[in-house]
């Protein structure tokens, strides 16, 4: 039984521009457990480890229990391999033989946050994980970070590396990538699993017209205040983010059990952090993200999804919790849910039981398929 996660509110200022009076204003924001409350959280898992950074204390989770004893992929401090992609330079692994599955991580990690899962899958499968354009050993990219990108990186990977279709695997950000992939390369998407993925609904409400006035103010004067500010916020935050103990005690917030947050994983989000392009790289993700998933919403994607899918819930994540599975599940009838007591990185947290769960449904998609051909 999972003990609750309690944390005092802490307060930051949400800086606004009230048209009436034309005064920029500052609005303190309530953080619950680390986290801005689900109706606040607009900007998806990006916001939500910003508001962590910013909040003290530590959450009170259940007691660590001993840590996995699986095998567990190699740290190497200069990676793996390397693939050119459009002139930029993109780390993945390769492990074992078999049918194709490809991870995906989430915002902030690499292909070392699936260290547990890497060796266990490829006893079975030929296994693949690649880091986003921007984190983990991949280059670190001055461009404009939109979703797009990354679902064209990964079509990419999939057509010039695996070459034949497979199942993604993403956690957070790399769920909602795996589902993008889907949708655009059904041919060679057999399947999706997702881990606490991001991505939001569409909002019905339309947004109140603007006069002329209000957009040349926020063209010359809003909008390149905000920015400035912006940019001398991130710029100290960045700085915050990737000191180690801030690095644990984010982790920790979203570990319910923390005995797997270790040295190794928290080397493998610093390393990444210290190249020299990584504060102008993390400024354009802060600021653009929320944009990304207003444009390209869960429901518009769904609708167009094809293949099974499958869902591996943390269901103590303080950022995505079982509701959004819930809601999948509903607008998508060809989804399988397991539940799991974990928070949001659950193939990190409970492998042993990401893993079970995964091959088996591997193995039913795989008997089902079959079994289809052998009617064919």
């Amino acid at each position: 039984m999972a003990s609750s996660i309690s944390m005092p509110c802490s307060s930051i200022q949400a800086i606004s521009f009230r048209r009436s009076s034309r005064v920029l204003i500052a609005k303190p924001v309530c953080l619950r457990g680390g986290v801005l409350s689900r109706r606040t959280v607009s900007g998806g898992i990006p916001v939500a480890v910003f508001c962590s950074l910013l909040a003290e204390g530590s959450v009170r989770g259940v007691t660590p229990a001993s840590a996995t004893m699986l095998e567990k992929l190699a740290f190497r401090p200069e990676g793996y391999n390397y693939w050119t992609w459009r002139g930029r330079k993109i780390h993945y692994v390769e492990q074992g033989q078999g049918h194709p599955i490809v991870l995906i991580h989430g915002f902030g990690a690499s292909v070392f946050h699936w260290r547990y899962n890497i060796p266990e899958l490829a006893k079975k499968y030929k296994v693949y994980a690649l880091d986003l354009l921007g984190f983990g050993w991949s280059e670190k990219a001055i461009v404009e970070y939109d979703a797009t990108i990354w679902r064209d990186q990964v079509s990419d990977f999939i057509k010039d590396i695996v070459k034949e279709p497979a199942v993604l695997v993403g956690n957070s950000l790399g769920g909602f990538t795996a589902l993008f992939t889907a949708v655009e390369l059904p041919q060679l998407v057999q399947g999706i699993v997702l881990l606490n993925s991001a991505g939001q609904f569409g909002n019905s409400n339309t947004k109140p017209s603007i006069d002329k006035e209000d957009q040349i103010l926020d063209k010359y004067v809003i909008n390149p205040l905000k920015n400035a500010i912006q940019r001398v916020f991130l710029s100290l935050l960045f700085w915050q983010a990737k000191q180690p103990s801030r690095i644990k005690s984010v982790l920790k917030s979203v570990y319910i059990n923390t005995s797997n947050v270790d040295d190794y994983l928290i080397e493998s989000i610093i390393r990444p952090a210290e190249d020299p392009k990584a504060e102008e790289v993390y400024y354009r993700l802060m600021t653009r993200f929320k944009t990304n998933q207003s444009a390209y919403t869960l429901d518009r994607i769904l609708r167009r999804l094809s293949c099974p899918l499958l869902l591996l819930w943390g269901d103590l994540d303080p950022w995505v919790g079982p509701a959004k599975a819930k809601r999948i599940k509903e607008f998508y009838p060809n989804t399988t849910v397991v539940n799991l007591q974990a928070g949001h990185c659950p193939h990190d947290e409970v492998p042993e039981l990401v893993n079970k769960a995964l091959v088996d449904w591997l193995t039913s998609l795989e008997l089902k398929n079959s079994l289809q051909s052998a009617s064919a």
